[in-house]
């Protein structure tokens, strides 16, 4: 039913795209851009443009997958858009004991450093948990190109969370 709405520009639609894609949809752009209001948008754009674009689902089964590459696209567009902006990260004064808190922000810093798609790759596959060939969809790519951005970026990671826990054992003791 959702996919036939969706074709016939039903408006009312949105109500069932956001009660069931919304919250995943905006986990993606927010993985993305690290922006909760600009996540929001987003989601707004995406389920706009699917209504506008509805007579291009072919398959009702590619609903989601179809969904989280509008929003991974949007999400790739505006972070292009706002690379110009620095943030500015405030450190406390002195260290903290080492929590699953702080590991989470550590491995969300992790995912932050890497170039916008491979960390839509990254997001897709282990977030959105979409197969390699569905994030190559995604981001219109080869799943070659898509298993390379992943590899790279997860060694990334790992060598930045060594550097993480070396400067962690300095300053914890």
């Amino acid at each position: 039913m959702t996919v036939e709405a969706l074709r016939g520009h039903r408006p009312e639609v949105l109500d069932d795209l956001l009660d069931r894609f919304g919250r995943e949809i905006a986990g993606v752009a927010y993985l993305i851009l690290r922006d909760r209001a600009a996540a929001e948008d987003v989601v707004v754009d995406t389920l706009l443009t699917a209504l506008d674009r509805g007579e291009q689902l072919r398959d009702p089964d590619a609903l989601r997958p179809w969904l989280l590459r509008i929003a991974t696209n949007r999400a790739l567009g505006v972070r292009r858009s706002s690379s110009r902006v620095v943030q500015l990260h405030v450190l406390p004064d002195r260290p903290t004991r080492w929590t699953d808190e702080d590991a989470r922000l550590t491995l969300l810093g992790c995912v932050d450093r890497l170039a916008p798609r491979m960390r839509a790759a990254v997001v897709l596959r282990y977030y959105a948990d979409l197969s390699v060939r569905e994030v190559a969809e995604a981001l219109g790519t080869s799943e070659n190109t898509v298993k390379t951005q992943l590899r790279e970026s997860l060694e990334q990671m790992r060598r930045s969370l060594g550097d993480r826990d070396a400067m962690r054992e300095a300053t914890h003791g």
